[in-house]
């Protein structure tokens, strides 16, 4: 078993704030499995792999010995949490809930421990409160404490609306930690006012306070926005394994490192060893197929993970492979090979002689999502995706 010290490096392993610390390193110290919480509105149907940077802590703590308590919070999915938005989020219907729901559960089970789950939903206790109940649970803050919160703030100084039903949604989660007695809460940077109230509450209610972990929020592929869905910047985790690779080899330069360090289950000592590596001068492609190789495992197989680079419609590094990739036949007419430069020119991937050479030259040609870094023959029976440069691509069959 790990020590307390040994514990907390893994515990702190990219988290943006531990507090507080000190009150933690106490409840490690019982021996006991803490309860450890997230909650995940099931606001869509899919995960992605932004959402897995707090199940990913949450495996490591069930690693440690202690008990993840995965809440979906399907009575506040029906209230809508602005956090980190300009307005208020529409809220979902029962159907969208119970739908997206049952779809979290399959996904995060690619990552986490069903032994060591407890899969939660807060409609079980909130949904058997009365009204009454819920002033006296709103009676224990203030609007203008409640307007300390970032959003809220800037949305009151704007003069934008804000709804009262928006007030109860840090109370709704904040009491979610005492119905389950939780130790630990994690969430994203943007839910510390929430994770914050439940340690007010659970105090009201004369409970320990939980110690909380913030995470931090994951860039996408742009390198600049947060991974959403909705900017198309996202690696599901229901990405097929050629998805999947494809993206992550996308990955900006710059970004890698905080990938491994919150996507990436391997030891930081060996990361360091890839980044040395690199600072040194080695390809950061060959490192992020190492770690495309370990996100494809766990959430496809092993075997998914060693042909990904050959799955049909992924897409190769420099763009995207349509659904419909078109075939073209190449023939030998007479040869024993033909050489790429040619193979360009005759598959219609490069207008003339003069064009291929250009393009492999600039190292811009791909095959099967390979950069093609040296000349190369090709030979009847040989079957492959091609690109060359951002646009042209084909499947390409020499006969």
């Amino acid at each position: 078993m790990a020590s307390i010290e040994e514990a907390l490096a893994i515990i702190k392993r990219g988290v943006d704030e531990l507090l507080p610390e000190e009150e933690l390193i106490e409840k490690l110290k019982q021996g006991r499995p803490l309860r450890i919480k997230a909650g995940f509105d099931p606001t869509a149907p899919d995960l992605h792999l932004g959402h897995t940077v707090l199940i990913n802590k949450l495996r490591q703590f069930q690693d440690l010995g202690h008990e993840v308590l995965f809440l979906i919070g399907d009575f506040t999915g029906k209230i809508g949490d602005p956090t980190g938005k300009s307005a208020t989020r529409p809220p979902l219907t029962d159907e969208q809930i119970a739908a997206n729901a049952a779809t979290y559960k399959e996904q995060v089970f690619k990552i986490l421990d069903p032994d060591k789950t407890e899969v939660m939903f807060n409609s079980d206790w909130m949904g058997d409160m009365s009204a009454a109940d819920m002033i006296r649970l709103a009676g224990q803050y203030t609007v203008a404490r409640m307007l300390e919160r970032d959003d809220f703030t800037k949305r009151y100084r704007a003069e934008q609306p804000i709804a009262i039903h928006e007030f109860l949604y840090p109370l709704v989660q904040g009491y979610d930690s005492v119905a389950m007695k939780a130790d630990v809460e994690l969430g994203g940077t943007d839910q510390k006012f929430n994770l914050l109230m439940g340690r007010i509450l659970q105090k009201h209610y004369g409970q320990p306070a939980q110690a909380i972990l913030t995470m931090p929020i994951l860039e996408g592929l742009d390198g600049v926005q947060k991974m959403s869905k909705s900017l198309g910047n996202y690696i599901g985790v229901n990405d097929s394994p050629g998805e999947m690779y494809t993206k992550l080899l996308a990955v900006p330069d710059q970004l890698l490192w905080r990938y491994f360090e919150l996507l990436s289950l391997r030891p930081l000592a060996e990361v360091q060893e890839y980044r040395s590596a690199v600072e040194g001068g080695a390809n950061p492609q060959g490192y992020k197929k190492v770690l495309a190789e370990e996100i494809i495992t766990r959430f496809h197989s092993e075997e998914a993970a060693k042909t990904a680079h050959k799955s049909a419609g992924n897409q190769v590094a420099l763009g995207a492979i349509p659904d419909n990739v078109p075939e073209v036949e190449v023939s030998l007419a007479g040869r024993d090979d033909v050489h790429i430069v040619s193979l360009l020119k005759e598959a219609g991937l490069a207008q003339n002689g003069k064009a291929a050479k250009d393009v492999f030259a600039r190292g811009a040609v791909y095959v099967d999502g390979d950069q093609l870094k040296h000349e190369r023959l090709f030979r009847k029976g040989d079957d492959v995706v091609i690109q060359a440069g951002k646009k042209k691509i084909a499947r390409v069959k020499v006969v």
